[in-house]
């Protein structure tokens, strides 16, 4: 893993201080690697010690061996979050640091889903009886995204996005159903609390969000997805992308497991929609 994913895995956890030297580090890389202790202490608005307990956190004796991984992962063109958008940017800019953004999200994300997660993910999908998909707020849509792709596949799939309804679901699921949590920060109470009662019901939880939070330690299975918002951003944009590509990945990885039954299924459901669409 890299030393950016590293960082962003361990973001939400960080102290306030140590917080500051990440962001720095996500943003304004190269001047880390160039700065003494002194200026980076300085630019992170901490003391030396906060910079040396960061460096310690991240398993690092000391400053020296962080910043030459930095410089390693900086020269092998590891991707991280672009610099931040500003009041001034012409519309230009937006747009490279938008898709920019996006792009090396989407990389971190490829990166951080191991092929061991993603074969236990789909081999308890395709044991389900049932499958349900639940999410509150931009993390709902991606349920209804994800609910849209599985159920062609032959399974039962429903998805809830109200946190009362969830909890009524979680505890009338089957010992033998599987409930796909999405959720952004994995730390969403509501969603805590239906993970358990989904594990009480004997059910399988896999959680699609960051590793090393409470819904991560909850899960049975994790798909992780280690994304760094840009704070000017309001909306978790770039983690909904990624969220949506590994939904992405699951469904074929699980079409392709159920073989050409499943795959003739999607084509079908494809094929219906023809006759709605205006000829070309």
């Amino acid at each position: 893993m890299s030393l950016f994913s590293r960082i962003q895995a361990l973001l939400a956890d960080l102290p306030p201080s140590e917080r500051r030297v990440a962001d720095l580090v996500l943003h304004r890389p190269v001047d880390v690697v160039s700065a003494p202790i002194s200026q980076i202490a300085a630019m992170a608005k901490v003391s030396q010690p906060t910079v040396i307990r960061f460096c310690r956190r991240l398993k690092f004796p000391g400053l020296p061996g962080f910043k030459l991984k930095l410089a390693g992962d900086l020269g092998a063109g590891i991707p991280f979050v672009h610099a931040r958008l500003t009041p001034g940017d012409d519309l230009g800019h937006l747009i490279g640091k938008v898709f920019d953004s996006a792009l090396s999200g989407l990389v971190r994300g490829r990166d951080a889903l191991r092929p061991e997660r993603l074969a236990q993910a789909v081999e308890a999908l395709d044991r389900a009886s049932r499958i349900e998909c639940y999410g509150l707020g931009n993390s709902g849509v991606t349920a209804q995204d994800a609910q849209m792709k599985l159920f062609r596949l032959g399974t039962p799939t429903v998805a809830c996005i109200d946190s009362q309804m969830q909890r009524m679901a979680a505890v009338l699921l089957p010992a033998d159903a599987v409930v796909l949590i999405i959720s952004n920060s994995g730390r969403t109470r509501s969603l805590l609390e239906v993970a358990a009662l989904v594990r009480r019901s004997g059910a399988t939880v896999i959680a699609l969000t960051r590793s090393n939070t409470p819904l991560a330690e909850a899960a049975d299975i994790l798909l992780p997805a280690d994304v760094q918002e840009n704070p000017e951003v309001y909306a978790p944009m770039v983690a909904r992308l990624v969220h949506l590509a590994i939904v992405d990945v699951l469904t074929v990885a699980l079409a392709l497991r159920k073989g050409p039954t499943a795959i003739r299924r999607m084509e079908a459901a494809k094929a219906s929609l023809q006759s709605t669409r205006e000829a070309t």
